[in-house]
């Protein structure tokens, strides 16, 4: 049997042997070269196994004996000592994840695998404010509609039926990934679809009257604010993709040459080319003396190496006098651009979708890909820019 002496004085050996030190009943203690391991090796139906015990010396010479004692007695009960010891972490992570709060964040953790931080943060941020004071102390297992129901009337209540249902839909996944984890046994929120009456559509305030569209692109042109934040606005309705994407731009996604962009939505996670006009382009050469130094197209203000802020182009509007939430806003020359290319433009519904970067099946169920109709949408992004130009031109 191994002493206390022998035990402190063992040292690794790298020409590998004498590091297996044996105590008795199965008890040895490995010498690595990273540390001193205790391990029982014990027979389970049959086969040859191993458990280990801890490192010396958290876990000393009398502890080690202990644990062999504990799991001779697991063995005389018919029990694997090592399916024992997984099932004991399995009830300690299930015991650490038992209320909902400590569900949810681990959800949000699993979540941020395939959703954007800035998703989660948004999020989070629900919760903390309408969820987790009422039910983030409560066992997860134990809670039941009437309590969910509770919270997200709470927040309609206010007057906020869309985060009311948003809410109801993130507790209900909540409870779905604890139910895979085996933390509840079923999503009592999911019986709450319809508890609520639907939310009314808000959408993007845009200007869709030609006459005004031209009166606000000549406002662009005396924007004083900073060149980036010009350019933005300038290429916003011309290239109509989604505000994040645009600011978000990055010099090595454009091709100036063969006029192209391609980038990967950030909504669908798909591949997307924007063919760029003459005058798209023309501005994007103007800006890449300023910025093509850098990775992004339209930098932030106080720190070049992120991205221009989400509230910028925005914020120009309103300085430029427009309302944003009943006028025009960045994502409102989507809408904008749609409206007037099929209605003043006459192009096909199917090729602004595509170049709107909307998930669009086709009677065969053929889903969107960047290339489809792309002859078509050249043409129509270059009758685009020369259509802003003639609406801008009769406004001087």
């Amino acid at each position: 049997m191994l002493t206390q002496l022998q035990v402190t004085a063992a040292k690794f050996n790298p020409d590998g042997k004498g590091n297996k030190l044996s105590d008795a009943g199965g008890l040895f203690l490995m010498l690595t070269p990273t540390g001193k391991l205790w391990r029982l090796a014990y027979r389970f139906n049959g086969k040859q196994k191993t458990l280990a015990l801890g490192r010396f010396p958290d876990v000393s010479l009398k502890d080690a004996r202990d644990r062999r004692a504990e799991a001779k007695a697991l063995l005389a009960a018919g029990t694997d000592p090592s399916e024992a010891k997984k099932e004991g972490k399995r009830e300690a992570k299930l015991a650490a994840l038992s209320t909902f709060e400590a569900a949810a964040r681990e959800w949000m953790t699993h979540r941020g695998e395939t959703v954007e931080a800035a998703q989660n943060a948004k999020t989070l941020a629900r919760f903390e404010a309408d969820v987790f004071p009422w039910l983030g102390k409560r066992p997860i297992a134990e809670i039941e509609a009437p309590e969910i129901l509770a919270v997200i009337k709470r927040v309609d209540e206010r007057g906020a039926r869309f985060t009311a249902h948003r809410l109801r839909s993130e507790i209900s996944r909540v409870f779905r990934r604890g139910v895979v984890l085996g933390l509840c046994k079923s999503d009592p929120a999911r019986d709450l679809v319809g508890a609520i009456p639907p939310a009314q559509t808000e959408h993007f305030a845009s200007i869709v009257d030609p006459k005004q569209v031209g009166e606000m692109l000549r406002a662009f042109d005396g924007f004083t604010g900073t060149l980036p934040v010009q350019c933005a606005l300038k290429l916003a309705p011309m290239l109509f993709v989604r505000p994040g994407e645009l600011r978000k731009a990055e010099w090595t996604q454009f091709d100036l040459e063969k006029a192209e962009w391609r980038y990967l939505v950030s909504k669908t996670k798909t591949d997307h080319l924007v063919p760029l006009s003459s005058q798209a382009v023309e501005i994007l050469k103007t800006l890449k003396a300023l910025t093509g130094g850098g990775k992004y197209v339209f930098p932030g203000a106080r720190d070049k190496n992120r991205p221009m802020s989400d509230a910028a182009v925005n914020a120009a509007l309103r300085r430029l006098g427009y309302d944003t939430r009943t006028e025009i806003t960045g994502h409102g020359f989507r809408a904008m651009a749609r409206t007037i290319l099929h209605e003043q433009l006459d192009f096909p519904p199917e090729v602004i979708e595509h170049q709107l970067a909307h998930t669009v099946s086709d009677n065969l169920g053929t889903a969107y890909n960047r290339t489809k109709f792309i002859i078509k949408r050249v043409e129509m992004m270059t009758a685009w820019s020369n259509y802003l130009d003639e609406l801008k031109a009769k406004t001087a």
